[in-house]
């Protein structure tokens, strides 16, 4: 199913879409190298510093941009012929977005456990240095986890679903659709008279309307909280 978007829309999400997708793969490739020099460094001040500043991208930029880049695709897929379940590749992107979302949120507590050690007066550098390649390990594993989606929305390898099939068969077949008497004709780009309208067609957009409506409330929800540090230690 889709949403009807304008083509000024259609740019504005696509835009938003690649800011919030090439800012959190940045992120997190700062974050990494961070992770590295926190594990590897001798200086005491810059394994201090790394630590808190890995916190700091992670809770204000890491985390918004993934719940930013999830949005996002999700409102441009829906409003797009691509569709969110129709095409492997879209379906793909999504789960490993989900996916990559919620490990870092696990990964939350061991960030702010390795930056709580890093505030001590003496470091624990033995439970510093094992929570510290955890989060490079991390933070490689979800760099390259991220960077499929962003492959798989260049390349667009062909493959549908058993519901983008079921969609294109009718698609491709409209004389097949049954004409209604309680549904009236709408006129094309060109004056003619198209084809009647199924009614399920409106249904599912107004059910589309409702589950973005109830994401966006949950994702903002979820941001908020997280920013606002409710829950942490």
């Amino acid at each position: 199913m889709t949403v009807t978007m304008t083509p000024s829309q259609r740019k504005f999400a696509l835009t938003v879409h690649l800011t919030s997708s090439v800012g959190l793969l940045g992120s997190i490739a700062a974050f990494l190298a961070l992770a590295i020099a926190g594990v590897n460094s001798q200086d005491p001040q810059m394994v201090r510093g790394a630590y808190l500043a890995m916190e700091l991208i992670a809770r204000f930029v890491v985390v918004p941009l993934a719940f930013a880049s999830l949005l996002t695709g999700l409102i441009q897929s829906l409003g797009t012929p691509w569709g969110l379940f129709r095409h492997y590749w879209v379906l793909v992107k999504l789960l490993l977005t989900v996916f990559a979302t919620a490990v870092l949120l696990v990964k939350m507590e061991l960030i702010g456990y390795a930056a709580r050690l890093a505030q001590e007066t003496i470091l624990p550098r033995a439970d510093l240095r094992a929570a510290g390649m955890q989060l490079v390990v991390h933070a490689a594993g979800g760099l390259l986890v991220l960077l499929i989606p962003a492959v798989l929305s260049v390349y667009k390898p062909r493959g549908l679903t058993r519901y983008g099939r079921r969609k294109q068969s009718e698609e491709r077949a409209p004389s097949q659709r049954p004409y209604l008497p309680s549904q009236r004709p709408s006129l094309d780009s060109n004056g003619g008279t198209a084809l009647w309208l199924r009614g399920g067609s409106t249904t599912g957009t107004r059910r589309a309307y409702v589950f973005g409506f109830a994401f966006i409330v949950v994702v903002l929800h979820v941001v908020i909280l997280h920013v606002a540090g409710v829950g942490r230690q």
